[in-house]
């Protein structure tokens, strides 16, 4: 059995890896030409913060919620721009989706909901919360360690590295949940992950706070393997902006207002979730 688990884990995976070859590609060069334009960009929108967070947030990468980490800390942006970023962003999820072509019908769907939380969220963090949550800072406390992505290594070896560990990731998951499938089937693995139950999507956004793909990675096997539902995999994408949390939290010194930013990020993505399970 092992040895059927381990063949089909490497085919599965083996199948993947040119379409996240060529997805990373187009992250890489997206990311090394358009680093500033969206630096300038976010720095001007204003009062259309949460729109232009919810927007770049979609694009399948960390790098924005790592600027927009930054951003806050340096008093630049809102807590709704803030948010809505971090809402937006799906970190390798869409990445996963695009290397397996039976999943390419579910993007769309995904990030148009993604994208809709993000912005209402934003707006109203902006409007009720604002105060609430955001202490004042010093203007200009920007912190330049944006982190992750060094452009002296070019596009290609780049994208090369991100889809080895990627690779790595998804080989040691998938193998994971092969074999959680091959002993227990789809129902039983269901139901321990709080299936066909309200408290599903609050595992899934828990699940999202870890700051690392690998939140990314779990979430968004489990969901096309079957084992959690479109809200629930919604509700820990709503909370899982990779690295960006772990960034906030460096730099940004005031720790409790980090703690509510989180707080009330999980409870937008509980919340999304919820009434998700409650439409469908």
């Amino acid at each position: 059995m092992i040895g059927e688990i381990l063949a089909d884990t490497s085919l599965d995976c083996l199948k993947m890896l040119p379409y996240l070859l060529a997805a990373f590609i187009l992250i890489e060069a997206l990311e090394h030409y358009s680093g500033e334009f969206t630096k300038k960009m976010l720095l001007r929108v204003g009062k259309a913060g949460p729109v232009a967070g919810a927007v770049f947030g979609c694009i399948p990468q960390c790098g924005f919620s790592i600027m927009a980490a930054n951003f806050y800390a340096g008093n630049i942006i809102s807590v709704g721009t803030l948010l809505s970023v971090f809402i937006a962003t799906s970190d390798e999820a869409v990445l996963i989706m695009l290397g397996n072509p039976d999943a390419l019908a579910m993007i769309a769907p995904l990030l148009a909901v993604k994208l809709v939380i993000a912005v209402v969220a934003g707006y109203a963090a902006d409007i009720f919360l604002s105060e609430k949550i955001s202490s004042p800072k010093k203007s200009g406390n920007l912190c330049k360690e944006w982190g992750g992505h060094n452009k002296e290594k070019g596009i290609i070896k780049s994208a090369c590295e991100h889809t080895a560990e990627m690779f790595i990731y998804l080989f040691l998951f998938t193998g994971v949940l092969n074999l959680c499938v091959e002993i227990f089937g789809i129902e039983r693995l269901s139901a321990f992950l709080l299936g066909d139950t309200m408290f599903q999507p609050v595992f899934a956004a828990l699940v999202g706070l870890i700051p690392n793909c690998a939140a990314s990675v779990i979430l968004t096997q489990l969901y096309l393997g079957g084992a959690i539902s479109f809200a629930s995999v919604i509700s820990g994408l709503c909370t899982g902006a990779g690295v960006g949390l772990a960034v906030l939290c460096k730099v940004n010194q005031d720790k409790w207002e980090n703690v509510r930013v989180v707080g009330i990020l999980v409870v937008i993505a509980v919340a999304s979730g919820l009434f998700l399970e409650l439409l469908m």
